[in-house]
């Protein structure tokens, strides 16, 4: 028993010595770091060379300036570099072109901002490595069918939508799944956007006995709402999507009023982790965060892959990871196993989680 003990005990010494000595995992970062969008592709690089700088990776960055052409260049670049993992991209052109040059090298992706469907929904047929840190474009209008459907099951509800696609797909997806509930709101329309005042949708509304309301359109337009409804005394309970959070706006949205969203990823790091993104002078805001994430799972990764001789995407696939995020795990496609979106319910000041459970 002392001697099991004891070659265990200089196995996971032995073990520490190789990790300690071992090279750093080379990793790539893509992202506009030119261009309109530069301000969002150094928020991704910010994050990531912290990363880097904790956990001993040696990062590649490239400017894939949100174009077919630059992420085609940053691919090549990383492929030359023989980095085990690519990180970043924002843009659908981007990482479109990239992904193709990336697969013939093995190489897989962790993409931090690319919501397109058909990145992930196409795996079988493309054979692209890719994984999905952040939401599918179908993400929100499927969390606000889900949680609105449960949540509104007694009450007398209404979906009414600015005639966008956006909007549009919105309001259909809670319709849809509310009548595969058995549920049928009291009142479905278009409404004409950005007025100065919704007095007469509010008063259809009101005929309809509507008590609450989803709004498949911009945020500005559900503040509105919200707004004109107090103002004629009626009690009103409106929701709607990530439009919702807007920094900057004329009417702010009525107390109580439901936003179906991810959780603002500054929110949810822990002290230590902001503490340390402070010293550093670097904000936890936008992709900051998912930046950072990125490269602390493709680190964890590539590490696990070399000791256990697989590829690094089959151990991507299926395997938790714990991120300044949280805990992340990846399907068998590359989206998140678990989605991001929560409920959350404006106290006049800031958008709280709702438990819905």
């Amino acid at each position: 028993m002392r001697a099991a003990t004891a070659f265990t005990t200089l196995l996971t010494a032995s073990l520490l010595a190789l990790t300690a000595h071992a090279e750093p995992v080379r990793i790539g970062v893509a992202a506009p770091l030119s261009g309109p969008s530069a301000i969002l592709g150094e928020q991704v690089k910010a994050g990531a060379q912290l990363a880097a700088a904790k956990v001993g990776a040696s990062l590649v960055v490239a400017d894939d300036r949100c174009t077919a052409e630059g992420g085609a260049k940053a691919a090549q670049g990383f492929v030359d570099a023989k980095v085990s993992v690519a990180t970043g991209f924002l843009c659908t052109e981007a990482i479109e072109a990239a992904l193709p040059v990336l697969k013939a090298a093995s190489i897989p992706v962790i993409t931090v901002g690319v919501r397109t469907d058909s990145l992930t929904e196409l795996h079988d047929k493309t054979g692209w490595l890719v994984f999905r840190l952040g939401p599918r474009g179908d993400g929100e209008r499927n969390a606000a069918a889900a949680i609105l459907t449960r949540l509104w099951n007694d009450e007398l509800f209404a979906i009414v939508d600015d005639g966008t696609i956006y909007g549009r797909e919105l309001a259909e997806s809670l319709r849809a799944s509310a009548e595969q509930a058995g549920l049928k709101p009291v009142f479905f329309d278009t409404y004409r956007p950005q007025l100065d005042n919704q007095v007469a949708l509010i008063g259809r509304l009101r005929k309809a006995g509507a008590t609450h309301v989803f709004v498949g359109g911009d945020g500005e337009d559900i503040a509105v709402m919200g707004r004109d409804a107090a103002s004629l005394g009626i009690d009103i309970v409106f929701a709607g999507g990530e439009t919702l959070r807007i920094a900057d706006r004329a009417v702010p949205p009525a107390k109580g009023t439901l936003m179906v969203a991810p959780p603002e990823w500054s929110t949810i790091a822990n002290p230590e982790m902001r503490a340390a993104f402070e010293a550093a002078n670097t904000m936890t805001d936008g992709y900051t965060l998912p930046g950072y994430a990125a490269v602390e799972i493709a680190d964890a990764a590539a590490r696990l892959a070399s000791a256990g001789g697989k590829p690094v995407a089959d151990v991507l696939t299926g395997q938790d990871f714990d991120t300044a995020i949280g805990k992340i795990r990846f399907d068998a496609k590359g989206d998140l196993s678990e989605s991001p979106f929560r409920l959350f319910r404006f106290d006049g000041t800031n958008y709280l989680p709702v438990e819905t459970q």
